[in-house]
């Protein structure tokens, strides 16, 4: 298998990028990072820095790769250092707003759009991303967090709307979208105090999750909202 790994030096990402290079049935891993090259190395695996927020470097570095069986897009943002998730529609920034749109909706388009042809060699394949459950409109009970949920249900819809597509153009892709559930990584650990110690899950018990789901999924499963349990979640 060709994986593509897309922020792999998140917490998840890097998790994803640990996990499946141990799989003899996995040939090689690209694995994306923004900033820092990550410690972690392996045979199996090459290491390169991408803009996602460029489009112009993601279809030049698109055009280096080969086919591709797998691509999970692990990256997003939840806050900045001078900025948090919403609790009051007075918080609402519209700059910190569009850069949650920026980074955790586009991306994920703009690698369907570059990569698909990667994807025309017939084999069952994957292209999944790492929403989050507070992406689920009908799930909304708490409110808040405006510029977060609503990037995540951008998000949400932009996958739905691809596997729907895709049925008709690449219909040996099942495309997916994943609830991590909460996982101890930078991106949840300033919202960490209130939450269950059984539902805090390290990046490795997380990932493993939901590979198990990604590893069941068939191309007729395209176009559905998965928590890392298994379970389907509303859009």
């Amino acid at each position: 298998m060709k994986i593509i790994i897309i922020g792999g030096s998140g917490g998840i990402g890097r998790a994803f990028v640990e996990l499946l290079a141990k799989r003899e049935s996995v040939g090689s891993i690209v694995a994306s990072y923004h900033q820092t090259t990550p410690v972690f190395q392996h045979p199996k695996v090459s290491w390169q820095r991408l803009d996602l927020a460029n489009e112009t470097a993601i279809q030049s570095w698109s055009e280096q790769l080969d086919e591709i069986d797998w691509l999970i897009n692990a990256a997003g943002m939840l806050h900045q250092p001078d900025h948090g998730p919403e609790k009051s529609i007075r918080q609402l920034d519209p700059d910190f707003f569009l850069k949650n749109i920026k980074i955790n909706a586009i991306p994920t388009l703009l690698l369907a759009k570059h990569l698909q042809a990667h994807f025309k060699h017939g084999r069952k394949s994957l292209f999944a991303t790492v929403s989050a459950k507070v992406g689920s409109i009908e799930d909304n009970r708490l409110g808040g967090w405006y510029s977060y949920r609503t990037s995540k249900a951008a998000l949400n819809m932009g996958i739905k709307t691809l596997a729907i597509e895709w049925q008709r153009t690449l219909p040996n892709v099942a495309v997916a979208a994943l609830h991590p559930g909460t996982t101890d990584t930078a991106l949840s650990e300033p919202f960490q105090k209130n939450v269950p110690k059984e539902q805090l899950f390290s990046p490795a018990n997380s990932v493993n999750a939901m590979l198990s789901v990604l590893d069941a999924l068939e191309p007729h499963d395209t176009g559905k909202f998965w928590a890392f349990d298994g379970e389907i979640l509303p859009w």
